[in-house]
């Protein structure tokens, strides 16, 4: 998993609340498990104007010039301003897979829906939760200023304006943000303790060698 320290990102703002995890990738693309390849999937039904199966061309389907992210001033967007409840919906781990694969490695919102705010700290996505206040001034900022940029240092747990004029501080839990940091999934977590599962298993087919024919 890739480490998150400090991100300086484009912010691209998705004014909907409860925006549900078959909104942000559609059922029909659930049939892989490969965590690559739904970026060109991610808000499909909105992105599009017809409707997209798994195998189609993305790039010769045609787009909805009303969709915020397919606006110029929000190409390479790597920070989403999102509403209350944004993730909400089945558990499916292809919603955070997909807003990764896109390009996002940070959301910023007043509230998740909680097995997808789980999942994006098993996959290196970081959800900030910010107040309701907090994010309202993100979505005015954004729209009033072309190019708007933040700050989202998760050592300090601040996300920043880039000239320093206003900050935000967040809560994390503090063993999410080691594995954050040093980019630990939890299979990375187990490996961390390789040497002890290898003694133990050579002390088991030392012991009990008719467990292993």
């Amino acid at each position: 998993m890739e480490k998150f320290t400090t991100l300086n990102g484009l912010v691209a703002p998705l004014d909907r609340a409860n925006v549900d995890t078959d909104q942000i990738i559609p059922k029909q693309f659930l049939k892989s498990i490969r965590r690559t390849g739904f970026g060109p999937n991610l808000f499909d039904s909105w992105r599009y104007l017809n409707t997209g199966e798994p195998g189609m061309d993305n790039a010769r389907r045609p787009l909805n010039p009303d969709f915020v992210l397919n606006q110029a001033r929000y190409q390479g967007a790597s920070i989403l301003v999102a509403r209350a409840n944004f993730g909400c919906g089945s558990s499916r781990e292809h919603a955070p897979w997909a807003l990764l694969d896109f390009g996002f490695r940070c959301v910023i919102a007043p509230s998740y829906g909680d097995i997808f705010f789980n999942n994006c700290f098993k996959n290196g996505l970081l959800p900030v939760v910010l107040t309701q206040a907090e994010v309202e001034r993100l979505f005015h900022d954004v729209a009033a200023f072309p190019g708007f940029r933040l700050t989202v240092d998760l050592a300090q747990q601040l996300v920043s304006y880039p000239d320093a004029s206003r900050a935000f501080r967040f809560e994390i839990d503090p063993f999410r943000k080691l594995c954050l940091l040093e980019g630990l999934d939890e299979i990375g977590l187990t490996l961390r303790h390789s040497d002890k599962i290898h003694a133990f298993e050579e002390r088991r087919r030392a012991e009990q060698p008719w467990l292993f024919g």
